[in-house]
């Protein structure tokens, strides 16, 4: 089940002030942004930054990663097979689907299939 790229999560006040920083540190633009409930994500280089209020990003502080799989539904399996606690998902999601695992040992991480569109974000 390959695992086709991990972001690192950062959290921010506000995703316009900190993009400038993490375009110049990755050389790269942005390969998604979106909203998501009440928060304003975008990826770009190996991170991905999640700016809201506090209150907005306190359910999502304590997730480590997010990793974009070929399948949500094979790591559901693995999570399963080896004790993971499922805590969110699978949910459709701007990007596709998603997951997160907390598994053995504490790391609690996302994982998102993404649909055609934004897949082709990361090719």
């Amino acid at each position: 089940m390959p695992v086709l790229a991990t972001l690192a999560r950062v959290y921010v006040d506000d995703l316009d002030a900190a993009l400038p920083t993490f375009v110049e540190l990755t050389g790269e633009q942005p390969r998604l942004r979106f909203t998501y409930r009440d928060l304003h994500l975008a990826s770009v280089g190996g991170y991905l930054l999640l700016a809201g209020t506090e209150e907005a990003l306190a359910p999502y502080r304590g997730t480590h990663a997010t990793t974009i799989v070929e399948s949500v539904d094979e790591v559901l399996r693995i999570a399963e097979r080896h004790g993971g606690e499922i805590l969110d998902g699978p949910n459709e999601v701007p990007t596709g689907r998603n997951l997160t695992v907390r598994h053995p040992g504490g790391a609690t991480i996302e994982y998102v299939q993404f649909h055609a569109t934004a897949g082709s974000a990361f090719a």
